[in-house]
């Protein structure tokens, strides 16, 4: 009976110190897997040098647009995980706190 009392008590803790690190950690690693997945940091590192190494004008101009097209569709993409972490993050901190107060309210 004390080691359940003792669980449910150093559960809040847990939650928010060794479980909320677990957590961000596994969120920073999936972020790291898109970005390399999506490449963007390497489209934005060759941004401007041309593709194929066709250094003529129209060469240069359409590897510039193509790579600015590239990178605004990952940059979505991006923008998408990030958004979705966010939330993954905000639920987990909400939730011990929306759980106890739907006791509270199921109570009365």
């Amino acid at each position: 009976m004390t080691d359940i009392l003792r669980d449910i008590l150093y559960f809040p803790v847990w939650w928010y110190s060794r479980g909320l690190k677990f957590l961000l950690l596994k969120l920073a690693d999936i972020l790291d897997d898109k970005q390399r997945g999506l490449a963007l940091f390497v489209w934005i590192k060759n941004i401007f040098k041309p593709m194929y190494g066709q250094y003529d004008w129209a060469g240069i101009l359409i590897s510039f647009f193509m790579r600015l097209v590239q990178i605004i569709i990952r940059g979505i993409a991006m923008l998408f995980w990030l958004v979705l972490v966010a939330a993954i993050l905000a639920v987990w901190l909400a939730l011990p706190v929306v759980a106890v107060w739907q006791i509270i309210v199921q109570l009365k």
